[in-house]
């Protein structure tokens, strides 16, 4: 099992959370009024909309990490395939 680094990730997912960061500090200079922005997409409102979008994007790669330190922590929850078969019993006092 290798080990839990971004490099070891799906290039689509790496790809959206770098957007994403990109996205939150558009958010954040926008709120600032550093960015320029049309009017129409200025002001609190346009920073919101560029804030959850920022943090939709980010949410594909916590799933992955949460999902492989999941695998990495309880490893026997995923392996379905090695489970006993139903003949076989297993008495805890042996």
């Amino acid at each position: 099992m290798g080990g839990l680094t971004f490099s070891n990730m799906p290039k689509p997912v790496l790809i959206a959370e770098a957007l994403g960061g990109i996205i939150l500090l558009l958010s954040y200079l926008a709120l600032h009024q550093v960015l320029p922005l049309p009017a129409s997409f200025s002001g609190a409102f346009a920073a919101t909309i560029l804030l959850i979008v920022g943090l939709m994007m980010m949410l594909p790669a916590a799933i992955v990490m949460m999902w492989r330190t999941a695998k990495a922590m309880a490893p026997e929850l995923f392996n379905l395939s090695e489970k006993s078969s139903p003949g076989e019993k297993h008495d805890a006092d042996y």
